[in-house]
């Protein structure tokens, strides 16, 4: 009678059974140390202008949104730009509007293997809103702000306001206890948020100024500006450390003998072990399981 089932030899079953052993240790061994090995490689970033701001035009006819980032820059990868204007097109009678003008603009952001810094400067500037052309929405003559993040240190952030600043024509004198605020009839208000600064254990941020602003000239309703400005921010996260590596001809501290004489159980360094001992045991493992089935199989014959 014909039967469905089969008997593998023994010694091809042990064969099978430590191949298929030894090949699966090396793709599991492998995922688990690509897991253990990921980490955080720090991230950097500075941008000299932001502007989140809504520009209403013919009495709120028309909305549009006024979104300008200058010299925005991020790492892993190193970068940096310098560009001293930024326009917006289709706000001023489909001209092109210029938002901000400078003498120097820098912005940049480094990352290495343990250390992540993003700086940001800006020198003699004039910020100009729709439906203010002559009139600057601020003036100032320079900010800064830096953050370090570096492994194994606290990180830090610095933001400052260097020299005289303008707001709406009003020469103002900013403190960093609160908001200084800014009204001129007929015209609009701003408020200005002067050096903020925050720092977690991985993390820190700084912006030297942030403006809120509502402007709208002599209530005509041909331009109605809200929202929010930033200058000069400067972010960071902190890389993760790379591994400590045990130096060079160093030899392992001598392991202490118990009372009683020495262990007699030996690790897998002392018998020869290596990167290939737990491929040796798994198909060591699989011939044992192996022969026993070979047994079982000779037995049932006999």
């Amino acid at each position: 009678m014909n039967s469905s089932n089969f008997r593998m030899p023994a010694r091809r079953f042990a064969t099978v059974a430590t191949a298929t052993v030894l090949a699966a240790g090396p793709a599991a061994l492998a995922g688990a140390g690509a897991a253990h090995a990921t980490g955080s490689p720090g991230h950097a970033s500075a941008v000299v202008l932001r502007t989140g701001l809504d520009v209403s035009l013919l009495d709120k006819t028309v909305n549009v949104p006024l979104a300008v980032a200058l010299n925005e820059v991020e790492a892993p990868q190193s970068a940096r730009k310098t560009a001293l204007t930024a326009q917006l097109d289709g706000v001023d009678g489909g001209q092109p509007f210029s938002v901000l003008a400078a003498e120097a603009a820098d912005a940049k952001a480094t990352v290495t293997d343990s250390r992540a810094e993003a700086s940001t400067s800006l020198a003699h500037a004039r910020i100009h809103v729709p439906g203010l052309p002559l009139l600057s929405l601020i003036e100032l003559q320079g900010v800064t702000s830096k953050a370090t993040c570096e492994a194994g240190k606290t990180p830090t952030a610095s933001a400052d306001v260097l020299g005289s600043v303008t707001v709406l024509g009003k020469k103002v004198t900013l403190t960093a206890g609160g908001p200084t605020n800014v009204q001129v009839p007929g015209v609009g208000e701003v408020r200005l948020d002067l050096s903020k600064t925050a720092t977690t254990s991985r993390t820190a941020a700084a912006t030297a100024l942030q403006l809120t602003v509502s402007v709208d000239p002599l209530k005509l309703g041909v331009a109605e500006v809200e929202g929010t400005l930033t200058l000069a921010k400067a972010t960071c996260e902190t890389p993760d450390a790379p591994p400590a590596s045990t130096a060079p001809g160093k030899a392992p501290a001598p392991e202490v003998e118990p009372q009683g004489g020495p262990v007699q159980e030996a690790g897998l360094a002392e018998t020869g072990g290596g990167s290939t001992t737990p491929y040796i045991i798994g198909g060591a493992i699989a011939l044992l399981v192996a022969g026993g089935g070979a047994v079982v199989v000779a037995r049932r014959r006999g």
